[in-house]
This record gives structure tokens, sequence and C-alpha cells, in this order.
């Protein structure tokens, strides 16, 4: 498999993340309860399913670099949602607000710089 359908594999389970993102995001924010435990952890798998192949691409290829910049905020996004998870989600808190929304900005430029390299080659 080349870079490029690296990248792209990569964007498309970045994108199937977001929209478990944005279900979970919608029952935090609207319904003021945590998300279910299966939907999380399928978003936490998929993401880290596209961050794996992100970094592989970038480490065995050269790629464009956008796509590194989008790795580095997924990185970042990631520690997000595990500190998210096991600090809040398991010991049955609320999420907070202001790290949702941190993770869901960085998630999201990531995702689209990552796109953006993907498919415009």
């Amino acid at each position: 498999m080349n870079s490029v359908t690296m990248l792209q594999t990569a964007s498309i389970l970045l994108l199937l993340t977001a929209a478990g993102g944005l279900l979970m995001a919608f029952r935090r924010i609207a319904q003021k309860a945590n998300p279910p435990s299966w939907l999380a952890m399928a978003h936490g798998f998929l993401a880290a399913s596209g961050l794996t192949l992100l970094a592989y691409a970038g480490l065995t290829d050269r790629v464009e670099g956008g796509a590194m910049l989008g790795l580095i905020l997924l990185a970042v996004a990631a520690g997000g949602g595990v500190v998210m998870n096991l600090g809040y989600h398991l010991a049955g808190k609320l999420l907070p607000l202001w790290l949702l929304y941190v993770h869901i900005a960085l998630a999201a430029v990531g995702t689209l710089l990552v796109t953006w390299a993907a498919w415009a080659i």
C-alpha cells in the first residue's frame, strides 16, 4: 500500500470517528449525560486505527506537511480523549465541557488537514 492510499484510508477512518464523536458530543451537551460506553470505545478504536495508519504512512514514506501537522493535532486530541475516558467517563463523572470542546477543535482541524492532504493529490 502506498502513502496516498494509507492517507486516504486514514482519512476515511477519521471521518467515521468524527461521526461517532458528533453523536457523543450531542449526548453530552444536549442531554447532559455521558455517551454509552460502547460508543466511546468504538470511537476510540476507530481513532486509534486512523492515527496508527497515519503515523505509519508518515514514518515510512513522504507525506505532505499538512498531514504531519494533522497527526500531531490528532495525537494531542487523543490524549484528551484518554483523559476524558479514564478520568471522567469510567468514574461516572460528567465530561467537562471545556475539555470536550478542546478535544473537538483539535480533532476537527487534524482530521481536515489529513483529509485535505489525502484527497488533494
